[in-house]
């Protein structure tokens, strides 16, 4: 489970394992209809970062990363990952397997002329 340490009221020490990266490609996929921009985004950035120095912020792609840690690191002034290797190349395996869909999703979303809100074809 994703550690988040305290340091003081301005800093943050955050560590992910790889069970952390399982846990956001298990949510992503139940939640695949939320996550699809997201998913697509991760997918296709990640490589840019080769992988193990990708950032979520970078592309507005961190509603998971903060999922997994229970709270929103940007309130705080810095803060630092550390996770190995495997956490970012089995998120990268994630995204890769649920972003065909993804993209699928978000098209269907297009079309109806909703934007990114892949939610909106769901009558209440």
């Amino acid at each position: 489970m994703a550690h988040v340490e305290f340091i003081d009221a301005t800093t943050l020490r955050i560590t992910l394992r790889l069970e952390d990266a399982t846990t956001m490609i298990q949510m992503a996929q139940r939640e695949q209809v939320e996550y699809a921009q997201e998913i697509i985004t991760i997918y296709e950035k990640m490589p840019v970062f080769e992988y193990s120095h990708f950032c979520f912020y970078a592309y507005d792609s961190a509603r998971l990363f903060e999922r997994v840690l229970g709270m929103d690191p940007k309130t705080y002034l810095s803060f630092s990952l550390d996770a190995p290797e495997s956490f970012f190349y089995a998120l990268y395996g994630g995204m890769a397997a649920l972003y065909e869909s993804s993209l699928k999703l978000v098209e269907q979303a297009d079309a109806v002329g909703t934007g990114s809100d892949v939610n909106a074809h769901v009558s209440n």
